[in-house]
């Protein structure tokens, strides 16, 4: 009778139970199989025992039989017991490691009762029930806050600083008036604070969209426009992707002017980026009220009041920006029409004296910076293609007449204009691609500079690069020399440039206020420097760091760690990989098990991977920190992913095809670099994926954040990206919190919509306000953001209608503050490609 039981049973089960013993079975040998080898590695035996346990389970299941079920309990045990000695209380690490055993174990409770010896209808669906409420529960807790940090903001020590004194030469990037956006840190302190509190942390939710004004320029490929437009008088200057100048009324988003410089996409280097504009009003000229006189005079209908060409006042306020084909552009600030006294009729070719420049090679990204009358512009060197690049010589230029000023070779010193007859600026140089900050008093103007082309190969650099490159360099604007350098990495072969501009502050001391700045790195890293002598006013550590690699007797032994502030997390561990089911975690375990990782600087290896951590987006990158000045806070976001690379000998990477831009093709046909063939991700486009690195002994692959192929989803656990705020005083964290929801994430690149506080990577900064409030876009689920500085607390949000990889501006025109950003996207970023510029504003009172 028992026997005939169990036959029924198991008929009972029938095609159910073999699909799912089925599914454990397939599950097992994948999970067995790779155990094994994680385990040969010396890593985690636990993907070897819960896949033989699997295996056996499914088996049993399979066959109709009890054991099967008492197989799959303990391997359900297991696990939990196993993830709870792993992951601690990190939510996001029980997420690979329990999620899909719990649906799993939801499938076979339902399916037990109908095998032999198995439990009761009513027990399976109690135990169904429990595992669906645990589901649940778990999931609506990945709507909860994870991993923020909150000090007492009472503690924090809020500091007394006197407003800015104006300047000499009262130009807006040095004194902005209080209702201005001067430059693109607002000023040339580059704080991004301004004192406007019209819009405060007990209103802001009543911002409103007022303007939406759409450029009309969106390249096809390689989007990322990354504009911070200008506020001065009553008018927006702004520049496009492809540099295409534009004047608004800063109160309507009414176009007033606009110049296109006419740039070929053949030109843009690896983003069409055009960060912002400079702005400059000559000796003697009042810029607010020549703006507001254009506004009265276009109003009417009437001619501006400079429009008169060659007139006394032609020119006399002017928008200059860089081109992506290495021009210096001015135009009239009231008109839009080139000036005629500076260069060659409203032009300078900056690429003169440097020799053979392909096109892409040579591209002004940011905004000049003003001092002192000069024009000083760096500008990006395509990276990864050739060891032999272009100069990355620096430039100042007359703002007036557009006259070179001086040039400064780092290598050549005594090259103090153009190069002599037949000569060029030194190839292969460092290069200032983003932003400087000026101090018009010191007559300094501060260059976050590059790493010598070629990025992952140092062995053919000269002294002079080893003592400039990935160093912060102060140039008085007088001389075109350096007055002083200070280096945040030694020998840089991380890619590890510094992007950020550096923050000036009066930086409090026991003796008073110094002059100070303070310089955030993509290694995490925040040095406070006096900005006189470049002497740390904080400490900083040469430490022990990895040394080894394919260059070994090149590896500096030491590193400098600063005591101050540090964004960097901890080392990762095997434990720190991740996934949505155990076996892309088993994959990228086993990767990270595979390569070469000792810790940050972990030296590049070509026989293996190696782990770069963090990668080359920050830390910090070119969106810099915001400073309020007043609370004494530093808003800092941040990305925390690693990059997986691999150096690539050269006979290897000529089989391949990896050849520079120029040889390889047309860059738009490729997808934005010299090729994208390169990257576990295969034919990715990120920056280094599959880079010739032609004259060194490597190429260099390149696996931007450590993503899978398949799923697109990275290797290492949640968060990817933060935003933090820090007393300035001290160092100290105030809050520190995950930055960028899962709304556009998710894997297989779909999105899931989820306003799951995941932290997301992210680009670009904020602005902060004397209202209590941070200003952010940056992530990629485009969204912008208002948020309390006390607290990190959200107040206020609203979806972008393209990414936000930009940063705002805050401004007030007529008694209205405003609130403008530029949504153009971003490829890299994977956010959709726009041309929006968009303003808020409070609703105005009836």
């Amino acid at each position: 009778m028992t026997t005939s039981t169990s036959t029924v049973s198991r008929l009972r089960a029938g095609w159910s139970a073999r699909i799912l013993g089925a599914l454990l079975v397939l599950l097992g040998l994948v999970l067995g199989g790779g155990g094994g080898w994680l385990l040969a590695i010396g890593g985690s035996g636990y993907y070897l025992l819960a896949g033989i346990g699997l295996l056996v389970s499914g088996a049993g299941i399979a066959l109709g039989r009890r054991w099967g079920l008492i197989g799959f309990a303990a391997v359900f045990a297991g696990t939990l017991a196993w993830t709870a000695w792993e992951s601690g209380l990190d939510y996001w690490r029980w997420i690979p490691r329990l999620g899909l055993m719990v649906v799993l174990a939801i499938a076979v409770a339902l399916l037990a009762p109908r095998l032999p010896g198995g439990p009761s209808r009513r027990a399976s669906y109690i135990v169904t029930g429990v595992l669906g409420l645990v589901f649940v529960a778990a999931f609506a807790l990945a709507f909860a806050p994870h991993g923020v940090t909150r000090a007492d903001w009472s503690a924090h020590r809020p500091m007394a600083v006197e407003p800015r004194p104006a300047a000499r030469g009262g130009q807006p990037a040095d004194a902005p008036a209080d209702g201005d956006w001067g430059a693109y840190g607002r000023d040339n302190a580059a704080t991004r604070y301004t004192r406007l509190d019209q819009i405060n942390r007990e209103n802001v939710d009543q911002l409103e969209k007022v303007w939406t004004y759409r450029t009309g320029d969106l390249p096809e490929h390689r989007w990322g426009a990354e504009t911070t437009p200008l506020k001065i008088g009553d008018a927006l200057y702004l520049c496009t992707a492809r540099n295409i100048l534009i004047s608004l009324d800063a109160a309507t988003g009414e176009e007033r002017w606009r110049y296109d410089p006419q740039v070929d996409d053949a030109y843009i280097p690896y983003t069409a980026a055009c960060r912002g504009v400079a702005f400059y009003a000559s000796p003697g000229t009042a810029p607010a009220q020549l703006a507001s006189e254009a506004s009265t005079a276009a109003s009417a209908g009437a001619a501006p009041p400079v429009a008169i060409a060659g007139g006394p006042r032609a020119c006399a306020t002017r928008v200059i920006e860089g081109t992506l084909d290495g021009r210096l552009i001015a135009v009239d600030a009231q008109t839009g029409t080139p000036c005629a006294d500076f260069g060659d009729n409203g032009q300078v070719d900056i690429t003169e004296g440097m020799g053979e420049t392909p096109p892409g090679y040579v591209s002004i990204t940011s905004p000049p910076t003003i001092v002192r009358g000069v024009v000083v512009t760096g500008h990006q060197v395509l990276d990864g293609q050739r060891r032999w690049a272009p100069s990355g010589v620096i430039k100042g230029f007359d703002a007036v007449t557009g006259e070179l000023r001086w040039a400064w070779d780092m290598v050549r010193p005594d090259i103090t204009g153009l190069p002599p007859e037949g000569e060029t600026y030194t190839r292969g140089t460092p290069n200032m691609w983003t932003i400087a900050s000026g101090d018009e008093a010191l007559g300094y103007v501060y260059l976050p500079m590059a790493n010598s082309s070629a990025d992952y190969w140092s062995g053919s650099r000269r002294p002079e690069e080893d003592a400039y490159a990935t160093s912060l360099v102060a140039l008085d604007v007088t001389t075109g020399r350096p007055a002083w350098h200070f280096q945040t990495v030694h020998i840089d072969v991380w890619d590890y440039d510094l992007g950020s501009q550096a923050t000036l502050v009066d930086f409090p001391t026991d003796a008073g206020a110094v002059p100070a700045l303070v310089l955030p790195s993509k290694q995490g890293d925040m040095y406070v420097l006096d900005r006189r002598t470049g002497q740390p006013l904080v400490g900083v550590e040469e430490r022990p760091v990895p040394g080894g690699g394919v260059e070994p007797d090149r590896r500096s032994p030491t590193q400098p760690f600063s005591t101050y502030h540090t964004l960097a997390q901890r080392d990762l561990t095997e434990r720190d990989m991740w996934g949505i089911t155990p076996i892309d975690q088993l994959v990228c375990r086993i990767q990270f098990r595979h390569a070469s990782y000792d810790g940050i600087y972990t030296a590049p290896t070509a026989e293996r991977r190696f782990v770069q951590y963090p990668g080359y987006n920050g830390g910090s990158d070119w969106g810099g920190i915001a400073v309020d000045t007043d609370r004494g806070v530093i808003v800092a976001n941040y990305n925390d992913m690693p990059n997986y690379n691999r150096l690539v000998t050269r006979d290897r990477a000529d089989r391949l095809g990896w050849q520079p831009r120029e040889i390889a093709g047309d860059p738009e046909a490729e997808g934005g670099r010299g090729n994208t063939r390169g990257g576990d991700m295969g034919g990715s486009t990120a920056e280094g994926a599959g880079d010739p690195q032609l004259g060194t002994p490597y190429a260099v692959d390149v696996n931007a954040g450590w993503r899978l192929p398949f799923t697109g989803l990275l290797c290492k656990q949640p968060p990817y990206g933060g935003i933090r705020a820090i007393s300035l005083a001290t160092g100290r964290t105030i809050w520190d919190r995950p930055f960028g929801t899962a709304r556009r994430n998710g894997p297989f690149g779909i999105p899931s919509m989820l306003p799951i506080d995941i932290g997301t990577p992210n680009n670009a900064g904020s602005a902060v306000t004397a209202g209590g409030l941070v200003f952010i876009a940056a992530a990629t689920d485009d969204l912008i953001r208002a948020i309390d500085i006390e607290t990190g607390e959200t107040l206020w949000s609203d979806v972008l209608p393209a990414g936000g990889q930009a940063g705002p501006a805050v401004y007030e025109v007529g008694g209205r503050q405003f609130l403008v950003i530029m949504s153009g996207g971003h490829h890299f970023m994977e956010t959709p490609a726009g041309d929006h510029v968009t303003a808020y504003a409070l609703p105005r009172r009836q």
